[in-house]
């Protein structure tokens, strides 16, 4: 692939669906597929970031069916999670807390081992006392596969005495871990129904457009 070919691409994407008739989830078209092995995630969301309002369209579409549901703050999980939930924050205009891998807060932590997609024990870490008690938080992340970070980080929040109020993902994978997190939290993705089970299989047939 040229490497100008994803730029190329949103530009493309975004000029074809101009005007107020875009289809729902249009900018998971701009999602690009891993070229580097199995070693990495099937899935690059963040492509879809390169373009302002791809990423203004999904920031509006995953805070929309919060809009009658206190929030207070949003978390954003390490890495990928911090760019859409501080985009999310900036939108709800709430402060942010970030969710990190352990090791990198210089501050008191509090911390829940998981297992992630790569089925590797990880840790999360959060600073000690970052809200008040009964604090409602809005949990971002790019992407759920298995669900295990996600599970870790709801954890996390309801250790520190916060409640969670939802969770808003680009998208997710209806596996186990993920399946029991959307029955027990208001879970929001991008994804039209049409979508998920493209999203299920790992293979999106917008994949297609960038092996031009």
């Amino acid at each position: 692939m040229p490497a100008d070919a994803i730029w190329n691409i949103t530009e493309t994407v975004t000029m074809t669906t101009a005007g107020d008739s875009k289809p729902d989830g249009w900018y998971l078209d701009l999602m690009a597929p891993n070229t580097r092995g199995p070693d990495y995630a099937w899935l690059d969301p963040s492509s879809l970031y390169l373009n302002a309002q791809a990423l203004s369209d999904c920031v509006s579409d995953l805070v929309k069916p919060f809009d009658s549901v206190q929030i207070d703050m949003v978390a954003g999980i390490d890495a990928m999670g911090f760019i859409l939930g501080g985009a999310i924050a900036n939108h709800l205009k709430k402060g942010f807390i970030a969710i990190r891998k352990k090791g990198h807060l210089c501050v008191e932590t509090e911390a829940v081992d998981f297992v992630d997609y790569s089925k590797h024990s990880k840790t999360l870490e959060i600073r000690k006392n970052p809200f008040p008690t009964d604090t409602r938080v809005l949990i971002v992340d790019q992407w759920i596969e298995t669900g295990g970070t996600m599970a870790a980080a709801t954890q996390l929040i309801e250790k520190m005495n916060g409640i969670v109020a939802g969770i808003a993902v680009v998208a997710m994978e209806e596996q186990e871990i993920a399946l029991k997190l959307k029955q027990k939290y208001t879970l929001v993705t991008g994804v039209p129904c049409h979508l998920q089970p493209q999203i299920n299989s790992q293979y999106l047939n917008s994949f297609k457009q960038f092996d031009k």
